[in-house]
């Protein structure tokens, strides 16, 4: 097994904005095996592609719960990598690079790198969102983290619903989105990024009314809205996965289940 870090991000909830994943040992709702083979399944799947790095979802609570235009509830960077197990023992394998909450303090994110059996270990259903990027996309991404960008554009103030056009907040979305983008635009200038940011990029609108946003402030940790304007949207990992593919940066985007696939976007 590898080196098992089972920290959770935080999920959209549409009507009560529950913090499904936050607790740091989340209890698995599958069987170990079957939480495994499916792990394993879907770096077969990145591997059969020719993907050394991609953008990896999950989902970690029932999808009729999320507000409409989202099918994930975690994003991260998966980057193909030699893996020390426990014994010692090098192998090759998926890293996945991730922005989580703190346990103790939800307001407050942190970078964690875990693998694919520990990405999944608390999810809703075995389903996984996989975005490749084009060839020269992944190289830069590779780059993008070995030179450490992923930790210069980390901000750990951290919202549920992050503006992704400016920096007052951060979820796991947009900072994998801001890790795209330090990898396109080869820098990690925070303020160049969001002028480019707010000049290409198509937030998801967060279907859910002001009413319910103002109370989630009241009642939920980890949640805020005072860095949007009228209109509340946030970078989903469909949004991204459309940004990478009308710049023509897409290679593939599917959603991923019990060794089938569909496309995650639509041919038009």
């Amino acid at each position: 097994m590898y080196k098992k870090v089972t920290i959770s991000c935080a999920m959209l909830s549409y009507s009560l904005f529950t913090q499904a994943g936050s607790e740091q040992h989340r209890a698995p709702q599958f069987t170990t095996e079957k939480i495994a083979s499916f792990a394993k399944s879907v770096e077969h799947y990145a591997a059969e592609q020719g993907a050394r790095a991609f953008i990896i979802g999950r989902l970690g609570q029932p999808k009729s719960e999320l507000p409409q235009g989202f099918h994930f509830t975690h994003t991260a960077i998966a980057i193909y990598s030699q893996i020390e197990l426990e014994d010692g023992k090098k192998v090759n394998g998926y890293a996945i690079h991730n922005l989580y909450q703190q346990d103790d303090n939800a307001n407050v994110s942190q970078l964690v790198t875990d693998y694919p059996v520990d990405f999944f270990w608390g999810v809703h259903a075995l389903k996984a969102g996989i975005v490749i990027p084009t060839p020269a996309l992944q190289q830069k991404l590779i780059r993008a983290i070995i030179n450490g960008q992923n930790k210069t554009v980390h901000n750990p103030n951290y919202s549920l619903i992050a503006n992704p056009f400016n920096n007052q907040y951060q979820n796991c979305t947009e900072h994998t989105l801001n890790v795209i983008n330090a990898a396109i635009y080869q820098t990690d200038n925070m303020a160049k990024l969001k002028v480019n940011t707010t000049a290409y990029f198509k937030a998801q609108p967060v279907a859910v009314s002001r009413f319910k946003l103002a109370l989630g402030n009241w009642f939920a940790d980890g949640l805020s809205t005072d860095d949007h304007p009228e209109k509340v949207a946030t970078a989903s990992f469909t949004s991204i996965a459309n940004y990478l593919k009308e710049y023509d940066l897409l290679d593939s985007a599917v959603i991923f289940e019990q060794k089938t696939t569909v496309p995650l976007l639509s041919s038009s």
